[in-house]
């Protein structure tokens, strides 16, 4: 939010399981490998430096605080720039620190548990670049990092995009801006939060599997799944959703420091979490050395990316802009795609950014996925069409891979995210079509569909989507649920007629297909603010067939300074939004 208040598929497979049997056993030690016609092709090669733009640190490093300022001079207001950063921090203690973090930089502890790397300072976001309106702090990252803050608080205001994941605080969380303007955020997962975390402005946000000291407020959204201190149950007053529990996550991967060997670390599912992961030490999962990654540096082409995957290695997108001229395919089980500093993939011609096969525990992390000014069918495809294995034991996720239509530049795509392997996890996503920068309007920036899930059991933790023409997410998998969802409708519409959908009034936000017997979300807003044609109508926020296994907690509309209004929350039911201002109509179940 940024306004104020087949046979063919089979054989593909097999192959590319052959090649990473293959890799396995000779990529250390044969610079060669055969390709499915016989033929030697250069082997790529594993491992290497991290690239220009990671920067690593260690506590006598000199001038720290000057190299990170430097960087974030440059960052503070590059909303649609090009540079990418990543700052690494070694394990050990930091004194008199202020890491000031802007757009396209993340900041990380190199540690296997966040305690390993202590700054006795800050990691700061605020929003004087903006006249203190933190709705446009996007696409930043910190991970991996105790700190103990100066002040005793430290502050993190930021909207969407903007993880705050893997983290202790030994002290209090502010997300709002200095001066306490409006914020729209957010997301934290997997963190300690000893004090109380004070949202103050911010309009909603998502916490999940992580531990507060308290919880200060909340203005129209607050969800948290797994959260140890959450504040109780007690949507729509005060605004809070609260399961005791998540049903099903696996927590981001990571990069770290195994003496003076960098390694990936690869958590394992959990089911039914609740707290960090690493409270008692070091969590479940898998380290992977570097050398069995391909480290993607700016220049890399999607062909290479595609070989390596074959060949049997991970991938390391180092922070850079990567246009890709193919799609880049990952038909490998447990495959981790893993970008640092908010790696930026543009397709270009049109084709698919990232497409995934039928296979069980890709990893895909830490990307965002910018569209081309040639309109793509797809950006994200998640499994092919029709896809049908059970994944359930060891599933597919995406986490922190964001989606942009336009903003920096011209940009098209039918849909961004199409998800067809049952058992996927969403876990935080900003899919988003620009509503400013460069080359958005409402023809410019064309995108009819966010989100669309045909897979069975899909669960989503943290989705946003947000202003595309059409249905921003549309569901027809089985079994879907989804815990926190935030979502505007285009702002740029500009009439009635535009978003007119047979006899309904608009396009529904989120919609579960008619088909679908069962189906639960908890946590969901939507919100319009028609700045074009303020008069515009919506019929709803939400529609879902009117069935015993189909069920919503705590959803919401709101419009934004009555700029347009909702005439239902979900299908007919539920008051009217109306006038000027910005309070909620509010269904707390449905059916």
């Amino acid at each position: 939010m940024h306004a104020p208040p087949t046979a063919p598929r089979t054989r593909r497979r097999t192959r590319a399981l052959g090649f990473a049997a293959l890799a396995v056993a000779m990529l250390m030690s044969v610079p060669t490998a055969q390709t499915a016609f016989g033929e030697e092709v250069q082997a790529v090669p594993g491992g290497g430096d991290l690239g220009p733009n990671v920067h690593v640190f260690d506590p006598s490093t000199p001038d720290i605080q000057g190299k990170v300022d430097e960087i974030f001079k440059k960052q503070e207001s590059a909303q649609f720039g090009s540079d990418r950063y990543a700052l690494m921090f070694k394990p050990g203690t930091y004194d008199n620190i202020n890491a000031q973090i802007g757009f396209y930089t993340q900041i990380a502890g190199l540690g296997l548990n966040p305690n390993d790397t202590t700054f006795n300072g800050d990691v700061t976001v605020d929003a004087g670049w903006f006249d203190g309106n933190a709705t446009q702090n996007f696409w930043r990252s910190a991970e991996n990092l105790t700190l103990n803050p100066v002040s005793g608080t430290n502050r993190w205001a930021v909207s969407q995009a903007a993880p705050f994941r893997r983290m202790h605080v030994k002290g209090g969380l502010n997300l709002a801006p200095d001066g306490y303007g409006w914020a729209s955020g957010g997301y934290i997962a997997d963190s300690k939060i000893d004090g109380e975390v004070g949202p103050y402005s911010q309009q909603q946000w998502y916490t999940r599997d992580s531990s507060v000291g308290g919880w200060g407020n909340g203005v129209w959204n607050m969800t948290f799944s797994g959260v140890e201190g959450a504040p109780a149950n007690s949507f729509p007053e005060p605004p809070y959703t609260t399961l005791d529990t998540t049903p099903i996550s696996r927590e981001k991967p990571f990069l770290y420091l195994d003496g003076d060997d960098y390694k990936v670390f690869v958590p394992e599912k959990r089911e039914n979490a609740r707290g960090v992961s690493w409270a008692n030490g070091t969590p479940a999962g898998e380290s992977i050395p570097l050398d069995r990654f391909y480290v993607v540096k700016e220049g890399a082409d999607a062909a290479t990316i595609n070989a390596a995957v074959e060949q049997g290695l991970h991938l390391l997108f180092t922070p850079g802009v990567y246009h890709v001229d193919e799609t880049i395919n990952i038909n490998r089980a447990d495959t981790v795609a893993l970008g640092l500093g908010l790696a930026t993939i543009i397709p270009d011609n049109g084709v698919t950014a990232i497409k995934v096969g039928d296979v069980d525990g890709v990893k895909l992390a830490g990307l965002l996925v910018d569209a081309g000014p040639v309109n793509s069918e797809t950006l994200i495809e998640v499994g092919p069409e029709n896809a049908s294995a059970d994944h359930s034991a060891n599933p597919t996720s995406l986490q922190d891979v964001f989606v942009r239509i336009g903003g920096a530049g011209p940009g098209k795509a039918t849909t961004s995210i199409v998800v067809n392997s049952d058992d996927t996890i969403i876990d935080h996503t900003w899919v988003w079509r620009a509503d400013h920068g460069e080359g958005w309007g409402w023809e410019t920036n064309r995108a009819d569909y966010g989100v669309r899930v045909n897979g069975d059991d899909v669960l989503a933790t943290g989705l946003f989507v947000e202003h595309f023409n059409k249905y921003d997410v549309e569901w027809y998998g089985e079994r879907g649920r989804t815990i926190f969802f935030q979502n505007e409708k285009a702002y740029d519409a500009p009439n009635q007629e535009a978003i007119q959908n047979g006899d309904t009034k608009g396009y529904a936000a989120y919609r579960v297909d008619d088909s679908v017997e069962q189906h639960e979300g908890w946590g969901m807003g939507s919100y319009c603010y028609y700045n074009v044609d303020p008069t515009i109508i919506q019929g709803h926020g939400f529609k879902a067939p009117v069935k015993p296994g189909v069920k919503f907690h705590s959803l919401l509309v709101v419009s934004l300074g009555g700029y347009g209004q909702y005439e239902h929350v979900i299908n007919e039911v539920g008051s009217p939004t109306s006038g000027p201002d910005t309070i909620p109509s509010q269904v707390v179940n449905f059916p």
